[in-house]
């Protein structure tokens, strides 16, 4: 007879317990912002430095800042918010190249399954900021993008950070995606390009009519 321990039906139960955890330790978390890149940024460089300015910003105007809970921007981000007045926030996962948490983080939770910790971002988060990264980040586009083209969640900011960056594959998308009419030129239109922190406030104001009344403002004087 299988262990139980080792059976698909003890996987549900785990899944069960992931979900209960995520749910209950976030569902007070007000209005919250995803930020997503490259654990590969060091302390110092360009992106690292932005997404400390921009955690700082969304922090002190009221706002939770949801990051992947590693190092490079993650915990940019996350040490920009930890100072201010809303929660900085890491959703942690278990992988084979061990991610160690930062020590940035008000509310750390973990995760084995990348698609609950996947619904926690999109569960609980208003909008989401992308910064340069690899496979894991553009793997969090990819999944906003397609759950707002294909109206699963309603409208909600997708903001690339870094126009430089970026700046290939949105040409890619324009020049083979939509000749071929595998994306249509409307779906352009889902995410913004910035280069700055008062740009990433101004699409926050702008989007801020569909919110809850009760989401902050974003300051960036």
């Amino acid at each position: 007879m299988e262990d139980l321990k080792h059976s698909e039906t003890w996987r549900v139960f785990k899944i069960q317990s992931e979900l209960v955890e995520g749910f209950e330790t976030l569902k007070e978390l007000g209005p919250a912002v995803a930020i997503f890149g490259s654990s590969r940024m060091s302390p110092g460089s360009y992106y690292y430095e932005k997404a400390i300015e921009l955690g700082k910003v969304l922090s002190d105007s009221g706002f939770a800042v949801i990051t992947g809970g590693g190092p490079g921007i993650m915990e940019g981000v996350n040490k920009g918010a930890k100072p201010g007045k809303g929660k900085s926030v890491g959703l942690n996962i278990e992988i084979p190249a061990e991610q160690i948490p930062n020590e940035y983080q008000d509310i750390s939770l973990s995760f084995r399954y990348f698609f609950i910790r996947k619904l926690m971002f999109v569960k609980y988060s208003s909008a989401f900021i992308i910064f340069p990264g690899g496979f894991g980040t553009m793997d969090e586009l990819f999944e906003a993008l397609t759950l707002s083209q294909t109206k699963r969640i309603g409208i909600f900011p997708i903001i690339l950070f870094g126009k430089d960056y970026w700046k290939g594959l949105i040409d890619w998308f324009m020049s083979t995606l939509v000749p071929n009419n595998t994306i249509s030129p409307e779906d352009i239109a889902l995410f913004s390009i910035v280069d700055n922190t008062d740009e990433v406030c101004r699409i926050l104001r702008e989007h801020r009519i569909v919110y809850d009344t009760a989401m902050p403002e974003c300051s960036d004087e």
